[in-house]
């Protein structure tokens, strides 16, 4: 994340508080166009859309949400409530024993919702700390925040992109294949696993990895460009 996509995740969820649900989408939507990935900007999007009298698209932007993070209780319970207020009540009841079941299955101090919260919170505060180059202080917040909520899978992609910028990508590579576990669609940590493992020289892996990604989104740009600076390595490394 960069230090412009921190400023418009603080600008929004500042507009988001004060009931400005106008200015928060379009500053959410600003920074999914860039990483769809987030889980809990999604969430807070459709929660602008519900509010905002948009209810299919506020439930598709949890369904996406959802799609990232299976155990995200909150948007279960806001996708619930809006299938509840346009009368599709079944689904809203399957909604809810869902979040009711991850809910039971959260352990520790903490309630889901409350450790969601601060899970989220401490997320945010690893997004500010590595936009302004404090990737040690990133780590530590993403760590606490997946010990609170360690189903969270877009924050264990954060920690393993903040792993591979301190040049650590084994250590990286081994949360990208614990968020594809979680959720093997998450095309962004499947791209960032790539990554590290081109890092590591473990080129073949690296392919099959982009390669699994290009059949899940052909014209997907990075797809291509990593494809490409990776023919490009491999190129060089037969010429020696």
């Amino acid at each position: 994340m960069d230090t412009q996509e921190a400023q418009q995740i603080h600008e929004g969820r500042e507009a988001y508080d004060r009931g400005d649900f106008r200015t928060a989408l379009r500053l959410f939507r600003q920074v999914l166009l860039r990483q769809p990935g987030y889980a809990d900007i999604r969430n807070l999007a459709g929660l602008c859309l519900s509010f905002l009298g948009e209810p299919q698209e506020a439930i598709e932007q949890f369904d996406e949400a959802l799609t990232r993070n299976p155990g995200y209780v909150e948007a279960h319970i806001n996708r619930a409530l809006t299938l509840n207020n346009v009368g599709r009540l079944e689904e809203g009841w399957e909604a809810f024993e869902r979040a009711a079941r991850y809910e039971q299955e959260a352990m520790g101090q903490f309630s889901s919702a409350v450790a969601a919260r601060l899970a989220n919170a401490h997320a945010a505060a690893g997004d500010l700390y590595r936009a302004a180059g404090g990737l040690a202080q990133a780590v530590e917040q993403y760590r606490i925040a997946l010990a609170l909520r360690p189903r969270f899978q877009d924050i264990r992609n954060k920690l393993g992109q903040c792993l591979l910028d301190q040049g650590q990508p084994e250590a990286a590579s081994a949360e990208f294949r614990e968020a594809l576990a979680g959720n093997e669609r998450f095309l962004v940590a499947r791209l960032n696993l790539g990554l590290a493992y081109s890092r590591l020289g473990r080129h073949a892996e690296a392919l099959e990895e982009w390669r699994r990604c290009e059949r899940e989104d052909p014209q997907h740009p990075q797809v291509r460009a990593y494809l490409s600076t990776l023919g490009t390595l491999t190129e060089e490394s037969d010429a020696q």
